[in-house]
This record gives structure tokens, sequence and C-alpha cells, in this order.
């Protein structure tokens, strides 16, 4: 088998995974060329073994999906005239597109989407592993505020000079007024 450098680099692979829907997928324009065949013959392919793609395999884009898609990504600007709805492959659906296609190239792709796919699901993990650890190192940082904040409080305590003790004066005090003599 062919390594895959020589097939296709895996940069190249992750660039064409959009997120629509929440899910992971690649549209049939990109997905058909990856397998080295037409648009047309892909989704032709698709058609005839539509019971292979659920949808959670394989949907098609809205009128309003497809104009975000033209409007935001510059390479799908010759989608903008189609009057077809484009297709989106989730990683499963990948798969099976490459099984119904059944081509020597399909199959070697394959291979390549799916760790494409695992790689920015292990990516996705980590960022969320590092969301929590993050959210716990906030609220450790925010009780040491507290305590030390309470510490800041006791030094300057302790550092304010005590206010002198008033002196009680010795004597009999008349209760007279110096001015009053």
């Amino acid at each position: 088998m062919t390594s895959s450098s020589s097939i296709i680099p895996s940069e190249r692979i992750e660039s064409r995974i959009l997120l629509i829907r929440g899910k992971k997928v690649m549209l049939d324009t990109d997905l058909a060329e990856l397998y080295g065949v037409q648009t047309k013959v892909l989704n032709q392919a698709v058609k005839r073994n539509i019971g292979r793609f659920p949808t959670d395999f394989l949907f098609k884009l809205t009128k309003e999906e497809k104009h975000e898609l033209v409007t935001n990504c510059d390479r799908f600007a010759l989608l903008k005239h189609s009057t077809v709805m484009p297709n989106a492959f989730t990683e499963h659906g990948a798969i099976m597109a490459a099984s119904v296609l059944n081509s020597k190239r399909a199959i070697a792709v394959s291979v390549f989407v799916v760790r494409a796919f695992v790689k920015l699901r292990e990516m996705v993990a980590t960022t969320r592993e590092l969301e929590v650890k993050f959210k716990e190192l906030e609220g450790r940082i925010e009780s040491h505020d507290e305590q030390i904040q309470t510490l800041f409080t006791a030094i300057r305590q302790l550092m304010t000079p005590p206010e002198p003790e008033k002196k009680v004066k010795m004597g009999f005090d008349s209760g007279r007024k110096k001015n009053e003599k």
C-alpha cells in the first residue's frame, strides 16, 4: 500500500472537514475529489445504495446552509449557481461512500479520512479536558484569592499601630470647666 504522503496529506483532508448542524462532515464535492471521482458519480453511487446512508451518515444541506458556505468559504464559489443541494457526509457516511464506490483509491483514501476524523475528535476531547481543568484551576484561584485577601487584611491590622490609650487623670474632678472659675 502507498504511504499517506503519496495519496493525500492529512492536513488537506482535515481542512475539508466542516462543522454543520453540530456534526463534523465532508461535502460531496470534497469527498469526490479525494476519492478521485466526479461529484456526480459519487452521488449516483449513493442514490443506488441509499439504504446504506441513514440520516446520521448523510444529509442534504438546506438553502440557508449552502448560502452560508458560499458566503464564508471562497472554495465553494462554484456551488453558488448550482441548483442541487450538496450532500454532507459524516465520518461513517464518508466510509460508506468508499464502500459503494469500491475503487482501490476510494478504499485507500477512506483510511486517511477516518484518521482525519479521529484526529479531530481527539482534539475536541483534549479541548474539553483542558476546559474542565481550567475551570477547576479557576475555582482554586478564587478560593486562594479569598484566603490571600484575608491574609492581607490580617497583616494590615498588625501593621497599623495601636491607638494610644487615653490617660486617665488622677485626682479630684469638680466637674467645672476651667473657664468657669
